[in-house]
Formats: C-alpha cells, structure tokens, sequence
C-alpha cells in the first residue's frame, strides 16, 4: 500500500527478529477484503509504503534467541491475529486486543504484512503452528483468517443444537460461518447471497435454505419461511451499515446476533429500535475479532487434518509465482462472480 488508493511494488530491509521472534518466508498467501478496505476506504488510520497481506503459510527462516519450539525449516500456519501474548489483555481474556484496540491484528495494520519476501512474526512460540502433514499450504492458508473468523461468528452467536441460524453473507468468511454452524450441531441453517459458485460451496458446507436478496427483502424472507417467528441465532459476515439492523429484525426474543464481518466505512451503525422491544427484547448483539495464536491454528488444522472441514472448497483462483500478488489482491477488490478466494503459491 503506498497510499489511500495506490498500491504497487516497493523495497524494503529485511526484518529482524527480536529474542522472541521469528522471520518466515511464504510458501502461499492469500489476499482479503480487509486488505481491499485498508488500501480504498482507509479503514483506521492513513496508512503509507506498508506492505499488505495477513494470511500466510510459510518456513521459518530464522528465530529469536529465545524461541524455543520452531527452527528454521520448520513448515508453519501463521495465524491473522498475532497478539503480545505478554500483555494485560491477554489475563483479561480478549488477546485479539493485546496492548490497544484491535491490536492482535498486526500484520497490513500496524505492521507490514505477509506478501513479503520475508515477513515478521512476533511471539513465534506462541503464535506459530507446524503445518501438519497431509494439509497443502494452500489449504492451510485458508485457516489464518478465513475459518478462524467464520467460526469466532459461531462461537460469538453461541449456536447449540437443532437451532435455526442465518448467516448474512456467504462470501469465504461467512462460507466458513455455515461449515461452523453445521459442526455446531444447527439445524435450519439459512446462507444470505446470490452469486452461484457461492451458494454451491454454501451448500456443500450444510446450508439448508438458500435465501436471495435479489427476490426481495431478506428480513421479510426469512420471517416468511419460519412463520413470523424468526431465527434462533443470526451471523453477520456481510458489509454495510444496516446489516445489524437486518439481523435484529430477524432473530427472535432471546436471540443472539454475532457480527465477524469488518466495517471499513461510515460512522455509526443501526439498531432497530421497534425490533429490539425499545431496547428490552433479550436480543444480544455481539461482535468481535477473531482469536489468533498457535493453539487456535493447531485446533483449527485438526479440523481439516481429521476430514471434519475441507477449506479448499474455498479457492477458486490460483497463482504460482510472486509478480501475482497485485493481481490477486485486485481480485478481491472486483470480486467477479466466480470468484470466493484466490491464493498465491510460491513453492
């Protein structure tokens, strides 16, 4: 990112690993939209000359003096969220917020990111996972953000089993919110979207009910089909302002409503106040950032490890070489109908 607006290709030092730290070399990475909101709409903060990318599998090149459990060779899944596992923040049991807001979410944020030719990983020991046999890199790439996300939106909505849970948005975050719910044992699972090769993956992951906002308003939808009684559970994994709002209107008395999905402009969200019985009608908003470090990683890939989760389904577009790094990011940025994730391999 060299400015609001621009991206292109720029020199930098090699990193250097502190005693606790590591330098990884990448072995794919993959572009997100969170990328495409930092480099167009400014997200927080201007930002300049910052190199972009939070999703990486790679080898580690070097180590701190102090790391103990990762050497250089070492395959490894490095997780979006890399928080100071040496804070405050982390005895008070929210990392992702290690040392200020948002600040486990280091890379193509307060620091460069990953579509690097060597990139920097704080608190190695604690936030680098081995890359276990049997899972390809480019597979592996997907659990840095895109399933550790899409299942903090299912922890977030607290899903026990048999309930009915819509899911707003089933790009690759919210494909992964539907793979989450159905291991969390929902029933009806309804996915919010349109384009095809989406509602496919949708439904090879467990969605039941395919609802379309291009047939009409999705709250009134959804109120149709579970006869004015609305959902049980609601995740928001799609842009704009009122997508909060859509979701309070259809959940129940007694819901929850769990947003993962990042809002990278306006200033103010909606709340409806009818639909939120004048702000006493037991409906739960809940939002946050995903959890990063080495356990979640070592969890999550033996989700796919165990055949339980097959996150390939989410790569759509492939590159094989570094000069397609800006070509994949301005994929996300397009987003063309065929289109869930892109990854670039560079073994």
């Amino acid at each position: 990112m060299l400015g609001i607006g621009k991206t292109g290709w720029i020199e930098k030092e090699k990193p250097v690993a502190g005693p606790f730290d590591a330098i990884v070399r990448p072995l794919a990475v993959s572009p997100c939209t969170s990328d495409i909101h930092t480099v167009f709409e400014g997200a927080i903060g201007d930002r300049k000359d910052m190199i972009l990318g939070h999703e990486a599998v790679g080898v580690v090149e070097e180590v701190g003096t102090e790391v103990k459990d990762f050497k250089p060779g070492d395959r490894v899944i490095v997780p979006a969220i890399t928080p100071d596992w040496r804070s405050i923040a982390v005895q008070r049991g929210f990392p992702q917020h290690s040392n200020g807001l948002l600040a486990g979410w280091k890379f193509s944020n307060f620091k460069d990111g990953v579509f690097a030719e060597f990139f920097h990983v704080n608190d190695a020991d604690m936030n680098l996972a081995l890359l276990p046999d049997g899972i390809s890199p480019k597979a592996a790439v997907m659990i840095t953000d895109m399933v550790t996300t899409g299942f903090h939106g299912v922890e977030l909505a607290e899903i026990q089993f048999g309930m009915s849970v819509v899911v707003i948005g089933i790009g690759p975050v919210g494909l992964m919110a539907v793979a989450g719910a159905a291991l969390a044992g929902a029933g009806r699972i309804f996915a919010v979207g349109s384009r095809p090769k989406c509602v496919e993956v949708a439904q090879a992951y467990g969605a039941t009910d395919i609802i379309n906002y291009r047939n009409g308003e999705i709250v009134d939808q959804i109120i149709e089909l579970t006869h004015g009684e609305g959902v049980d559970r609601v995740i928001v994994a799609a842009p704009g302002i009122d997508m909060i709002k859509k979701g309070v209107k259809m959940a129940k008395p007694g819901s929850v409503i769990s947003n993962v999905n990042y809002f990278g402009e306006g200033e103010d969200l909606l709340i409806p106040r009818i639909e939120w019985g004048c702000g006493m009608a037991h409906k739960t908003i809940r939002g946050g950032l995903c959890p990063g470090g080495r356990v979640r990683m070592e969890n999550l890939a033996n989700l796919v490890q165990y055949g339980r989760l097959d996150p390939s389904l989410l790569l759509t577009h492939e590159f094989n070489s570094f000069d397609k790094m800006e070509e994949a990011l301005l994929l996300m940025k397009d987003k063309p109908k065929d289109l869930i994730k892109p990854v670039v391999v560079l073994e």
